[in-house]
């Protein structure tokens, strides 16, 4: 294996966690920001009122996208092990 192979086959990787893991972070940080400026405008200042709708979003964001994200972390680990062969030799 050159360090090409591996650079190439670690940054595929970390490319794929970046996408995964922006898909559920993103529509919580979204919630969160617009509760905070309701927040803001009403002048509440419970911390807790931002803690239900954020953890809401982010179970649904799991659900929605779940065979999605299971999908591509499949197709990642059978491209791995396909490409074993090739990088042994």
């Amino acid at each position: 294996m050159t360090p090409e192979a591996a650079l190439d086959m670690y940054r595929q990787g970390f490319m794929l966690i970046i996408v995964l893991v922006s898909v559920i972070v993103l529509p919580s940080l979204v919630v969160g920001l617009i509760v905070s400026i309701f927040q803001a405008a009403t002048q509440i200042n419970e911390q807790t009122l931002s803690f239900l709708p954020r953890l809401l979003v982010t179970i649904g964001a799991i659900m929605w996208t779940g065979p999605w994200i299971v999908e591509k972390i499949m197709d990642m680990f059978n491209s791995l092990f396909v490409n074993i062969p090739l990088l042994i030799g």
